[in-house]
């Protein structure tokens, strides 16, 4: 070796090649890990959220019927909300009976003549018009504070749409939210069961909302 000594590697090598190493071990498992879409039918529905009895004040309580309508709520492209309807008219019977405010969402381009029979608007009765969330440039928060409304209690189409677009902008306002699951559809049940979840594990909404079923709402 006539006495060299062999080359020692710069310290500014030594750095870049461990960077290079470190690079593509994360580019290798990057490649390799699996995607939400790739895990899609792997992976199992959660326990279902407990359904609780409710007993809530006349005075204070709202009960908001969103987009109900004939274009919307039909055999041909919802049947899950023609389903829902008995159980609906039961629920808004008993509100009005008891002198529970009762407020109507329309969609965008809906109407008051848009509305289902069975649901029908009564006079005196408010409605404001907008896309999924019920809030958005609408009088809904106004109407609702006018009235002392704390807790509204959610029923309508589309359950993914407007029932958890409007919940979570009722969070957001402070309101307490009541969502009879059995009162909300959408025109699949895998849309009800999300919109479900999303309620009860959802930061920012999970902790104002109580999911229960029409049958153990009552009024005091």
């Amino acid at each position: 070796m006539n006495g060299e000594h062999p080359r020692t590697p710069s310290l500014r090598n030594v750095i870049v090649g461990g960077a290079l190493i470190a690079a593509a071990a994360v580019s290798s498992l990057s490649a390799n890990a699996a995607n939400i879409i790739d895990e899609w039918k792997s992976i199992g529905a959660p326990n279902a959220p407990e359904l609780k009895p409710v007993t809530l004040d006349t005075k204070t309580t709202a009960l908001l019927v969103l987009d109900i309508q004939t274009n919307n709520c039909n055999q041909k492209r919802r049947p899950r909300c023609v389903a829902s309807l008995p159980k609906v008219v039961g629920l808004l019977n008993m509100a009005r009976s008891r002198g529970v405010a009762v407020v109507y969402s329309l969609t965008s381009r809906g109407t008051r003549e848009n509305i289902r029979k069975e649901v029908a608007i009564q006079a005196g009765e408010p409605y404001v018009k907008a896309s999924v969330n019920k809030f958005y440039k609408t009088d809904l928060e106004k109407i609702l504070r006018a009235k002392n409304i704390q807790t509204v209690i959610l029923v309508g189409t589309s359950a993914e749409g407007a029932v958890m677009n409007t919940a979570t902008a009722a969070a957001a306002r402070k309101f307490k939210i009541v969502v009879p699951v059995d009162g909300m559809s959408s025109s699949n049940a895998y849309g009800e069961q999300y919109t479900t979840y999303h309620l009860a594990k959802g930061p920012g909404v999970r902790r104002r909302t109580t999911l229960t079923s029409i049958n153990q709402i009552s009024f005091k």
